[in-house]
């Protein structure tokens, strides 16, 4: 079987199975010439698009492998695995990994691993594949074909009659006869396949749902044009986030500089939001409070901002006697704050499903947090149920009961002692099994004693368990 495309005014061939490739057929041969050398050929017209999604949909499946992925024109993936091989037991182990997630997905692939992309793409498209060893790039290099520098057919041919057949006779040869006869660029071309120069991908990133971008006739490097440009951006991306009806809470900016250098900035918001001018204001505060400030270099030329974790965002209407919900202008304080301080550097409590004390709630980044989980509403009828002022841990008291399962009449904490006049409980709390140690059970009570202090007190244990029980004060009521 064969794919058939028109190319030159002919059904050329584009691909063939290895059936086809063991009969004489070969990429680029009309199919007519084809069919005339075996004639019970399956011509299957080629649909480039459909090639392009599979490879996406592969690329997007194999960084599972590494976050730095990109495409390889016209049919291959690259994959910048350093630091990422020991994850998966050496770079041949990965290999095969690879290996076998590709054919699992019904592929049939040619694998190579070097010290620079340009290698590994020689050593896969016309080498033998496999891992190079640790410095041995250029030697394996200098074994493959001139086709591995993939010339234009006319500088392929003229390298060809030279009698030039592999790259090794290639590197051999005064490089300022190659430069002035196939181009300038022609030995730095040498050396990047060759392994010596290494020059880095280009990962894939998939473009955020809501981007705006400003290509340059002109490079910038004046903080204000900056921000100018950074305001045009916010502009754009407020109108589709308003026509889309949605607010987003992340925002990032890339800074594209004329040498390739790529700066990325991330702003995080408490609240899907959508206005330009309060973005803005974000921004600036970022940008001065960046550890590593903004260089320029020669110049940007190119600036994109891309909005992400996008939310719906309904239209309210306030009324001119009611006041708007404090609940923003708080979020716009923690936004504030974070862009200047950092996200860490905020945050809130959060509760926890757990009926200990000191472990229902945690801190969290007050941007991060999930708008979900809130506290339950309190019984305005009903006393508080527990202290706002926890110790953690729990301080030892010595306490005397007038019976196993009643309050403390008296107790003595930090050498004062505290005589109960009034008590409530108790409220039995168990342990959490799935956890190590465990807690023993514990009942608590609210006390308050005869000069109106109150205080949360608990018993571990039980009368007539070993270790004997144990009290202790968890908190004081305001």
């Amino acid at each position: 079987m064969v794919l058939v495309d028109k190319d030159r005014g002919a059904l050329r061939l584009t691909a063939a199975n290895p059936a086809a490739l063991s009969l004489g057929l070969a990429p680029g041969m009309t199919l007519a010439d084809a069919q005339a050398r075996v004639p019970a050929i399956e011509a299957v017209p080629h649909d480039s698009e459909a090639d392009a999604r599979l490879l996406r949909a592969v690329l997007e499946d194999f960084d599972r492998f590494t976050p730095m992925a990109a495409l390889d024109a016209p049919h291959g993936l690259m994959l910048d695995v350093t630091g990422c091989a020991h994850l998966f037991g050496g770079e041949a182990r990965m290999v095969e990994v690879v290996r076998a997630r590709a054919e699992r997905l019904g592929l049939q692939v040619r694998l190579a691993l070097a010290r620079t992309p340009q290698t590994a793409r020689a050593l896969a498209r016309f080498g033998p594949g496999g891992v190079a060893p640790e410095g041995q790039d250029a030697a394996l290099a200098q074994r493959l074909p001139v086709a591995a520098m993939e010339l234009a057919p006319r500088d392929h041919q003229a390298i060809r009659r030279a009698g030039l057949k592999t790259l090794g006779d290639l590197d051999a040869r005064p490089r300022a006869p190659l430069a002035a006869r196939f181009g300038d660029d022609f030995p730095d071309r040498l050396d990047r396949v060759m392994g010596r120069v290494d020059v880095r991908i280009t990962p894939h990133r998939p473009p955020a749902p809501v981007t705006a971008d400003r290509v340059l006739a002109e490079p910038i490097t004046e903080l204000d044009a900056v921000h100018a440009v950074i305001a045009d951006l916010l502009a754009d991306a407020e109108q589709q986030l308003e026509t889309r009806g949605q607010g987003a809470r992340r925002f990032v900016l890339s800074l594209y500089r004329l040498d390739g250098h790529v700066r990325r900035i991330a702003l995080q918001t408490a609240r899907p939001v959508r206005e330009a001018g309060a973005v803005m204001r974000l921004f600036r505060e970022r940008l001065a409070a960046l550890a590593r400030p903004v260089d320029p270099g020669f110049g940007f030329d190119h600036l994109r901002l891309g909005a992400e974790q996008l939310r719906a965002v309904a239209a309210q209407q306030i009324a001119f006697d009611q006041r708007p919900h404090g609940g923003e202008a708080l979020d716009a304080l923690i936004d504030q704050l974070s862009a200047r301080l950092g996200p860490e550097a905020v945050l809130r409590v959060m509760p926890v499903a757990s009926h200990l004390p000191e472990r229902s709630s945690r801190l969290a980044p007050a941007q991060a947090a999930p708008r979900g989980e809130d506290w339950p509403a309190p019984d305005p009828e009903s006393p508080p149920l527990r202290p706002l002022h926890l110790f953690d841990p729990p301080q030892p008291v010595e306490a005397v009961a007038l019976a196993p399962d009643s309050p403390p009449a008296r107790f003595q904490w930090r050498r004062a002692t505290h005589r109960v006049i009034r008590a409530e409980g108790p409220e039995r709390i168990e342990a959490e099994w799935w956890r190590a140690p465990r807690h023993r059970v514990r009942d608590y009570y609210r006390v308050e004693d005869e000069d109106g202090r109150r205080f949360w007190l608990f018993r571990a244990g039980g009368y007539g368990e070993d270790p004997p029980p144990r009290w202790y004060v968890h908190g004081l009521f305001a």
